[in-house]
């Protein structure tokens, strides 16, 4: 990446020398972007490796301008398409108002009209943007058919299910997955499929919405993007808000063409299960593979979708392990995540945890933090007195604390952690993750995770939680 061909750009474009050059988050994908000032002009500078998927955006957003619909302005681009300027529609996304102003209880209205006219927004895509598009540039494919569809449940297959630990009838799952796309594969695709309609790809500017990120867009059916924006993990709508932008979608697509109702819901459901597994092998990559915290925090709630969606899609029957697999991910602890709470105080997480499975993630997105191997302690678990017994149980904790070498292991790590909450603290760190692991998660690992917090907890300047993984 060269920043020196994005400042060409804005100089050639605008005629003014680039004063500023800042470097914006780093989101989930490859493509890097800046905020270019100069001559009193604000841009936003892109870099992307990808260059079939730059000329699908910059392609795409010149047609639904051309339609009258909200999209940035594409200014200036390379001549190898792999740098572009567009127009900055600023740091606000429907998501961040949506965080603040909350989603739960009773929302703002303010809030509501916002989702009001994203919805008349995404049917004009759906409807007017389709219409002359060149689906050609579409990549990777065209069309979200069966083949799209296959991609997606194995993503999920690959970067969360087989990551999550639990079991799985292979052959039987990909026979449900045939079932599944045959079903969806039968709608009308006759539209333009977002793919990614969501609230962080949606722009609150000068009151209005503005809708970037639509370079994955190809030909496929209505309720996909209906179903991406209201079962969006993290915003996680109320029910009945949910229901309520339903039927104003269907009022607002009846306006453009004549639709059946019924066979619209006989696919939305299923559309959103579908959609959900696309987002969770997301969350795992993502998350349990790349370890960034905001994808760990939407796996419950995505979850949460899950269990209510094949209850509602009326394929639970035909998906007999799909439908066993939801029921799993919905009782293991392993993605039993809280996300944590702001405080003025240093929050120190402790956790026991068992080898044999995984060290538990971090939410917080400091990275991670202590894990102290309690595997050379000397192990009750080998006997048969204390195996359905933990580390709470008085006959383990005698047993540790006199054949074993535990107490002078919890000394050290105790002098270890206190030392570190110190440097923390006067350097305004709000987070501190410790973790004790052994074989099964269930002994040792459990009685030095509640010695430590018991000894912590007299500390009046950190706020200990506790958590254990395997009882």
């Amino acid at each position: 990446m060269d920043i020196r061909i994005l400042k060409s750009l804005f100089e050639e474009h605008f005629g003014s020398p680039v004063m500023t050059v800042s470097a914006l988050p780093l989101s989930g994908s490859a493509r890097r972007y800046f905020r270019i000032t100069g001559g009193g002009m604000n841009v936003i500078g892109a870099f992307n490796p990808d260059a079939r998927e730059n000329i699908a955006f910059i392609e795409f957003s010149r047609h639904f301008r051309s339609k009258g619909l909200s999209v940035p302005e594409i200014y200036q681009v390379s001549d190898d398409n792999l740098y572009y300027l567009e127009e900055d529609l600023g740091d606000t996304t429907l998501y961040g108002f949506a965080s603040k102003a909350g989603t739960s209880g009773d929302i703002p209205e303010v809030l509501k009209d916002y989702y009001y006219e994203a919805i008349e927004e995404l049917v004009k895509f759906q409807v007017n943007g389709h219409e002359g598009l060149n689906y050609s540039l579409c990549t990777p494919r065209y069309i979200f058919d069966r083949q799209s569809m296959l991609w997606d449940l194995n993503y999920f297959k690959s970067f969360f299910l087989k990551l999550s630990g639990l079991p799985f009838d292979e052959q039987q799952l990909e026979n449900d997955f045939l079932t599944f796309t045959t079903f969806l594969d039968a709608a009308d695709k006759e539209s333009f499929l977002y793919r990614d309609f969501q609230s962080r790809n949606i722009m609150v500017h000068n009151e209005k919405l503005y809708f970037v990120d639509y370079q994955g867009g190809r030909r496929g059916a209505l309720q996909y993007d209906l179903a991406s924006f209201l079962f969006e993990a993290k915003t996680d709508l109320p029910e009945d808000f949910r229901s309520e932008l339903l039927e104003y979608y269907l009022d607002v697509l009846s306006k453009y063409k004549r639709i059946d109702r019924n066979e619209f819901i006989h696919y939305f459901f299923p559309f959103a299960l579908i959609r959900t597994f696309q987002a969770l092998g997301a969350y795992g990559f993502r998350g349990l593979v790349e370890k960034k915290a905001v994808f760990l925090q939407s796996i419950p709630l995505a979850l949460k979708n899950l269990n209510w969606l094949i209850d509602h899609s009326g394929l639970a029957d035909k998906l007999p392990e799909i439908t066993r697999i939801i029921q799993s991910l919905s009782n293991t602890k392993r993605f039993d995540y809280t996300i944590p709470a702001v405080t003025d105080k240093l929050t120190v997480r402790i956790f026991s945890f068992s080898y044999m499975k995984n060290i538990p993630d971090d939410l917080t997105g400091h990275g991670g933090g202590f894990v102290f191997d309690c595997r050379g302690i000397y192990n009750p678990g080998k006997f048969a007195e204390f195996r359905d017994l933990t580390g709470k149980d008085k006959p383990v904790q005698d047993f540790l604390n006199k054949k074993s070498a535990m107490n002078d292991y919890i000394k050290d790590v105790l002098s270890i952690i206190n030392r570190h909450i110190e440097f923390y603290k006067q350097n305004d760190y709000r987070n501190m993750q410790v973790c004790f692991g052994c074989t099964g998660g269930r002994h040792r690992s459990v009685y030095a995770a509640e010695q430590i917090t018991n000894m912590l907890k007299n500390r009046d300047d950190v706020e200990v939680i506790l958590k254990h993984m395997e009882c």
